[in-house]
């Protein structure tokens, strides 16, 4: 099989990015789960892109990026899990409407991380071109395991912010991570490095909402049983 050139990886991606607008804050986001059913989706972002609007209720839109569909979702059409310390966050809600792909992408284990040196991308919407799905690129330079993050010799850009991250296996992509942000140098002239949260937070939810499905089939079955039972005595 011909190596994966990162052209064909972000066309990989493309169809499961979206752009997330509430009303302060622009950012990206990208399909990380379904429950069983396919009734539900996750979109996976960083926490800072929807924390306030989870705090004061307010409205977000979802932007799917390749077909345009729009979906504004209010307070009683979400849930969102945090995890403020990783700056990661999904979005759970009704999949209809958006024509995401029938499965999400690999996702990079909970328990392992990417050596250093590793060539990594990723995608988002940029503040200066909002409208526009950008590709960045950059390597590892080092892991921090305290806070779960990697630093990368690479550029992340405001609006950019829950885009995923990526690398190229012998299997296809594998997501790493979202974008959280960027670390200036502010001493000289020479650029700073991007801060990528790990897929901890994403693979807990995405194990919590399977676990939910399985426990409202149970739910669901158990109450069928009861009905049975009164309609036959």
């Amino acid at each position: 099989m011909a190596e994966m050139t990162w052209r064909k990886a972000i066309e990989i991606v493309k169809p499961y990015v979206v752009t997330i607008d509430t009303p302060s804050v622009s950012g990206t986001g990208f399909l990380c789960a379904y429950t069983e059913s396919k009734l539900l989706c996750g979109i996976a972002t960083a926490a800072h892109v929807v924390n306030k609007s989870h705090l004061w209720e307010e409205p977000i839109r979802i932007q799917h990026f390749i077909s345009g569909k729009t979906k504004l979702l209010h307070q009683s059409d979400r849930v969102i899990y945090r995890d403020l310390k990783l700056d990661t966050a999904v979005i759970l809600f009704a999949t209809d409407k958006i024509p995401f792909p029938e499965s999400t992408l690999k996702i990079h284990s909970e328990k392992k991380y990417l050596k250093e040196g590793n060539e990594i991308g990723w995608v988002g919407f940029p503040s200066v071109s909002p409208n526009n799905l950008c590709f960045f690129t950059g390597r590892i330079s080092c892991w921090i395991d305290d806070s779960r993050t990697y630093l990368v010799d690479g550029v992340a850009i405001n609006g950019v912010s829950g885009g995923p991250v990526f690398y190229i296996t012998k299997e296809g992509i594998e997501v790493i991570g979202a974008v959280s942000a960027y670390l200036p140098n502010r001493v000289g002239a020479t650029p700073g490095l991007a801060m990528i949260s790990h897929v901890q937070q994403f693979q807990r939810v995405i194990k919590a909402i399977k676990d939910f499905d399985e426990a409202k089939k149970k739910e669901i079955s158990s109450s069928e049983l009861k009905q049975e039972k009164n309609i036959n005595t």
